[in-house]
Parts: structure tokens; sequence; C-alpha cells
């Protein structure tokens, strides 16, 4: 039946409903033709994200069809050889009552119900299917455990409230949760559902964060394997794993200078994908280069990319690579000869993901740009491309979206402005300027969390340069400014703001500035170097340089770039956004997750003290707000949360800028 939810959304005043607006996270194609992606939506409560699986029209001429229905949600799509559907999902068995509460992995036949396939106690991911059903997952166990003991040891530990985690190196966490108590395993399971431990007795290090693949005939794995050495480094290459034996060998070996990731077989399973990532330093950032190695010996193919900043790969059924990531703040999809490493484009104009072929040489994948948010489009051999009806489309926008450039000392500098409708030179509309991060990401697709339509529809321009370090300009784009250097970056920035401030649509009266992450530490640094902006907002920021270095969970690369500061006083001095806070004269916004660990919660607290405590009059003139959001991490991820995010920040650039009326003390949403 059609759609219950396709109706196209165009209030972006109504901040509450865009957050309600259905998402599409992943599209699965099948032998068979058939297409399927996974679909969330918001609960009444907007509590949490569900994720459904609907199936899709493949010629894009009917509505999508819902095809699964449980509370509890499911998702990660993927059709196997013999036509039918396995999903993840946290829905209980049927036939077992105490089971559940944990992503099992279940099996969808293209006509009847739903069933179990196989549970862990950690949990199941899926990351490889071969040829006669067999399923290679990521689960975990606890420290020491094995599969047959873990489920009585997690209850024996939560009996006893036990949370202790014993640790005898970096690293220790991971964006939001603690690493060291759990141990990740790869285990294989079989087309009757029998699992077993591909990977029993390994540390707690080698397989975090892995990336693995199974090879079509089901006999072996390539993963990447993480060891740590001296300095509080680790380094991750690339193994392969005997299914039947349980033999490891190295495939590729890291060293000092390069590591290697994301693993992936072509369909006759005689070649391995990998990326080759260079060890940043002083001077170089990590470079991504593209490379297939032959398993039966002999040199790898090396992938000339062009400007193109590598976010995924997948092999065609004819045994091209194809490859999507940035391109020029925009995306492209890239048809590799894996013989000659020769690339064409199949497709540009926009960010493609998931990428999943079909045996007809048709591509499916989701699709976005910065005025449009992913959907499933079918690209044809010749590059046609089809969007395929689905729920979450957006019709119209508050304003219009414009390609801008500018010149910064011979270098071209782009990025994309939002214009709100009815801005003119007689109503010209207050400007806001937003720096991405990363630093190596773009302004180049939709975001849900940082989507400038909603503050387009309150009567503001939005400028977002992709600036030095941006990703899709190469690796020379991606040097530009290193290491981390906010004079560089924000040189190019001020420059593009101040040629489009010469419209007279916009006021360069009224400007706030507003940044997250790596943008949040520039915002920061920015906000003590110049009282230009009326408002400024910093998510997710660093503030004191020196602690953010040794506490984040990405310590080691922090500390390999940056060093002490008796090693670089220079640099610490220059950019840490600390050393300006005497002179931050510009209302500020912080908002911080408490769960963070890339930019831990410290950061913020140390930030605040020092306004707070550094303003010189009454205390209830003091302009600076903080929005502590304790149960998010460095994303703001629940949708009640994301909702207040939005409300608050649009309402402290209204006071500051359109003269609105201040936050309560009491929140209002």
């Amino acid at each position: 039946m059609p759609s219950p939810i396709s109706a196209s959304f165009s209030d972006f005043a109504d901040i509450d409903a865009f957050t309600r607006i259905p998402r599409i996270s992943a599209v699965a194609a099948g032998p068979d033709g058939r297409v399927v992606a996974s679909i969330d939506e918001v609960d009444e409560h907007g509590s949490q994200r569900r994720s459904a699986l609907w199936a899709l029209d493949p010629e894009g001429l009917t509505p999508a069809r819902r095809l699964t229905f449980s509370t509890d949600g499911e998702d990660a799509p993927r059709l196997t050889p013999d036509g039918s559907l396995l999903f993840t999902s946290r829905r209980p068995d049927p036939d077992d009552d105490s089971a559940g509460g944990t992503a099992a992995v279940w099996r969808l036949p293209e006509h009847g119900e739903a069933a179990l396939v196989a549970r862990t106690p950690a949990g199941l991911s899926v990351s490889g299917v071969a040829k006669d059903g067999s399923i290679l997952a990521k689960t975990s166990v606890l420290a020491g455990s094995t599969l047959e003991d873990d489920a009585d040891r997690r209850k024996a530990r939560r009996a006893a409230k036990r949370s202790t985690i014993w640790h005898t190196g970096m690293p220790i966490r991971r964006w939001d949760h603690e690493l060291g108590d759990v141990s990740p395993r790869l285990v294989l399971i079989s087309p009757d559902g029998g699992i077993s431990d591909l990977t029993d007795g390994v540390d707690t290090l080698a397989l975090s964060d892995a990336s693995a693949d199974l090879s079509p005939d089901g006999r072996t794995v390539a993963t990447t394997w993480t060891e740590r050495v001296e300095g509080g480094q680790t380094r991750t290459g690339v193994v392969l794993i005997d299914t039947d034996s349980r033999e490891r060998s190295t495939l590729l070996a890291a060293d000092e200078h390069q590591e290697y990731g994301s693993p992936v077989f072509s369909r006759d399973g005689a070649h391995v994908a990998v990326t080759r990532i260079t060890i940043s330093t002083p001077t170089d950032t990590g470079y991504d280069f593209l490379e297939i190695h032959p398993l039966t010996g002999g040199e790898p193919v090396r992938v000339d990319v062009g400007d193109l900043t590598i976010r995924g790969y997948v092999w065609s059924y004819d045994g091209t690579l194809l490859v999507t990531g940035d391109l020029h703040s925009s995306g492209a999809v890239l048809a590799v000869d894996p013989s000659t490493g020769e690339a064409r484009t199949l497709a540009d104009a926009g960010v493609f993901t998931s990428l999943a072929p079909a045996p007809d040489g048709s591509l499916f994948a989701l699709r976005s740009d910065v005025a449009t948010p992913a959907r499933p489009v079918r690209l044809a051999p010749d590059g046609e491309r089809t969007e395929l009806p689905a729920p979450g489309s957006v019709d119209a926008l508050p304003g219009t979206l414009e390609r801008v450039w500018t010149d910064v000392d011979g270098v071209r500098v782009g990025g994309w402005l939002c214009l709100p409708d009815g801005a003119s030179q007689t109503d010209p509309a207050p400007v806001m300027l937003w720096i991405h991060g990363g630093p190596h990401g773009s302004f180049n697709a939709w975001s849900w969390r940082w989507c400038p339509w909603l503050a387009v529809a309150r009567g503001y321009a939005v400028l977002m340069p992709d600036f030095a370090m941006s990703s899709g300009y190469g690796h020379a784009g991606l040097n530009r400014g290193w290491p981390r250097l906010p004079d560089v970056v924000y040189g190019e920035c001020e420059a593009l703001l101040d040629q489009e401030l010469e419209r007279p649509e916009l006021d360069g009266s009224r400007t706030a500035l507003l940044g997250a992450s790596f943008g949040g530490f520039m915002v920061s640094w920015i906000a003590g170097r110049t009282d230009r902006f009326s408002a400024v907002v910093t998510h997710a920021g660093s503030w004191a340089m020196g602690q953010q270095h040794r506490t984040t969970d990405a310590a080691a690369k922090k500390m390999r770039v940056h060093g002490r500061e008796d090693q670089q006083p220079e640099w610490y001095r220059d950019n840490s956004p600390h050393q300006g806070a005497s002179r931050v004269v510009t209302p500020v916004l912080i908002t911080h997750g408490n769960r963070d660990y890339r930019v831990p919660i410290s950061e913020a607290l140390r930030m605040w003290w020092d306004l707070v405590s550094g303003w010189d009059g009454p205390p209830e003139t003091m302009p600076h707000r903080f929005l502590q959001l304790t149960g998010e991490n460095h994303w703001v991820l629940t949708p009640s949360n994301g909702r207040v995010w939005n409300e608050t920040v649009l309402a402290f650039c209204d006071q500051h800028l359109r003269g609105g009326d201040p936050i309560p003390e009491i929140l209002p949403w």
C-alpha cells in the first residue's frame, strides 16, 4: 500500500515537525532485482528514532511499501545471494521469551515471516555474506570471556553492579564509549544458525572499530587489525583469517609511515580493495590512497581518484570498483577498472552513499546535496539518474542556494550561500557564518544536525565556506592550513564573508558565527580576536588545547602532530582559544554533550568558567550562556534534544541580531 508518511515537508519554521521527517539511512539491492531501504521515524515522545524496512520500486514508478513493523525496529538491510533479506533487530525471539534486548540477525524471505538467524549477548552486526549463505558478523565478549560463558559472566557483572575497567595501554575511549572492558570478535554464522568464533582469545584492542569482509566462497576473512606500539600510539594493518583453520596471516602490515583500512573482496575473491592511510605529522596531514591488491601475489594497482576524498567503495557485478566521495563542495561516484586503476566519473553533482550494485549494471544509492536530504536513486550504466519514491521528501525550501567563490592569495575558496526569500536592499537579511568540523569535512550534503534551512526560515542568510583542509580538493587542499592553523582558516572564511556582504540584500552589521567540533574550536578562537560578530555559538569545541590534546580519545594523533607545549610553544600560544579569553566581548553560547570523548566536556566547563569569572559587570548582565546536554555525545542524537538545541541556538541569535527577547531562565522548549 502507499506510504502513510509520504507527504513532502516544507514548513521549516516548525522545528518539532522537522525533527519528525522520516530519514533514509541505507539501501540494499539484491540479485533478483529487489531494492530495500531502512527508514527512521521518531517515536511519539521524541525520545528516539526507530527504523523499519521498506521495499522500493527499482523502476521509480510506484510508492514504497513497508515490510517490517516491530516496535523494536529493524535496520542494516542486506539482500543475500538466495534472495532473502537479512537485517538486525532487537525484537524478541517468539520462541524464547527470555531472549531480546540486543541486536540479533534475522532473515525475511520474499514471502513469509521473519525468522531469527543468530543472537549473542552483546549483539551482532553483519559484515559479509558468502554465496553459500554463511555470514560474517561482529560481536564482543567481556574481557576474558568466551562465546560460551559470556552470558553468565555478564549476568554476574550486572548483579554485582561492577563497572571497573582494567587498562594496560592506550586508547581507552572511542567517541562515546569506553574501551577495554570487552573484546570485539568476528564470528561466522553458518546457514543453519550455528555461531563460531574466528578470533577466540583476541585482546580488547585488535578488532576495536574493525572493518571486515568475507570472501564470496566463505573461506577467508579480510579484516583490519590494530596493535599498540611505543609512545601510546597504535598501528592498523590488514590480516587474512582462514575460516576453517582460524589461522591468521598478515596481508598488509602497518609501519611508522602508513596504515590500512576498509578491506573489501572482489566478487571473484581474487582481489581486495583497501585504503592506505599515511600517518599524519606536524607538516603533513594523513592522506588516503586507494589500492587493489591481488591475493595470489604481485604488485597492487594504485587508483588515481583525482581530487576526490574517498568515503566508500563497492564491487559491481561486472568486476568494476565503484568509489564514492567528496568532490569540490559536492561529491561523485567513480567507476574504476581494477586491472589498470583508470577511473571515469559515473555520477556527480551530489553526495552518494550506501552504494548497492545490481546485476543489470545499474547502481542504487542514496543521494543528497545541501538542498536535498538523502533520497534513493538508481544510476543507469550511462549515469542517468532516477529517484525512487520513498518517505521523507522535502518540498519547497524557504530560500535559494547559490555556489559562491573568492580568491585568497591565489587559492580559489568556495562555499554555499543560503538566501532567505524576501531578502532585499530595503530589507536585508542578517548573516550567519558557519564553520564545519573535521577539519577534513565539507559543506556538500544535507545535514539533519546543522540544517541551514531552519535558520533561513527565520530570515537569516547562511554562508558555509569550504576552507583550507576541507575534503574534496585533493591532498593539497587537505594539507593547506595544516597543522590546524586557525588564522589560515579564518582568513579564507572572512574573505568569502566580506565579499558576500557587498550584496545589498545582506546586512553586514548583524552577523553571527557558528561552528561545531573543529568549527567550535575555530569559533572560540575567533571570539577572542575580533568583535565584528553580534553572537557566537560554539558546539563541542576545544578551548585549552594542551588539556584537550591529552584528554581526547584521539590523544595519540593529537600529541603526535602537536606535541607538548614545550615542544611547540608558538603553536599553543597562537592557536589555543583560551589564550584569548580576556578579549572575548561577543555574547557566546556554549553547547556541549557530557558523553563527548572526542572533545571532552572539560573543554566546555573550563571555557564557561573563564567567561563567567572574567565578566566584570553585574552577574545578571552577563550575556554568555551554556546549554549542557548531559545525555549526548559529540553529536545531538536524541530528537527531543535536537529540537531544544535548534530552538536555543536560533533564539540566542534572534536576541543578539534581531532584538528578540532574551531566552528565559527556564527553557520553554
